[in-house]
């Protein structure tokens, strides 16, 4: 049982997945915001009824499965909708991600929440006890988004618009890890702040 949380935030191809990944190395237990959303939208679940009852049959498939793709659309054309379907998935993918971190075995956990700045940061997670975000100049944020999907310049420069600004970001950090290095670099930066984490936990569980 994990009493203590990091919030795991960055924008677009900034590195979340290396530290992800750095993290697991070093046994901490991370959950993900965006496999838990998907997760709360199972058939069966709550959130998948009440999205139906909001958008209509139609927005599920054939075997009765979300249609993510006739969903986005949907909202991506209607703000008013948009802000509908966050209010009806933001409650429960927050409640799903606390209660996976809590039962972490792990001295902490982190909740890696690519939208937490988006999302109300403190405000929307109370919980969190520190808000780590993994930084990176924009231009080579840009750079990096090019190379991995294959896309041009224009829509890069529209993905990156659309989230928080790095200065939001870093904003709300209580820590921040550049990722401008290599991976050997970041690894380091993870291993010191992988052990502070450690003391920070175990002084609020010795209180």
């Amino acid at each position: 049982m994990s009493d203590y949380i990091i919030g795991l935030t960055g924008g677009i191809a900034s590195g979340k997945s290396a530290l992800e990944a750095a993290f697991l190395r070093r046994g901490i237990a991370v959950l993900d915001a965006d496999a838990v959303a998907r997760a709360v939208v199972e058939p069966g679940q709550p959130a998948l009824a009440a999205i139906v009852s909001h958008f209509g049959w139609d927005v599920l498939t054939e075997d009765g499965r979300l249609d993510r793709a006739l969903l986005r659309r949907r909202v991506f054309e209607d703000d008013a909708q948009r802000k509908a379907l966050e209010a009806l998935l933001h409650p429960p993918i927050r409640a799903a991600l606390h209660a996976g971190c809590i039962a972490a075995a792990s001295p902490y956990a982190v909740a890696m929440i690519p939208l937490l700045t988006e999302g109300g940061a403190r405000q929307a997670y109370p919980w969190l006890d520190r808000i780590l975000v993994v930084d990176v100049p924009v231009e080579l944020q840009h750079r990096r988004l090019i190379s991995r999907d294959g896309i041009d310049a224009t829509l890069a420069d529209r993905m990156i618009a659309a989230q928080a600004t790095r200065a939001q970001r870093l904003e709300v950090a209580d820590d921040v890890v550049g990722n401008d290095q290599d991976l050997d670099a970041l690894d380091a930066h993870v291993e010191e702040l992988d052990r502070r984490y450690r003391q920070l936990a175990a002084t609020k569980t010795a209180r």
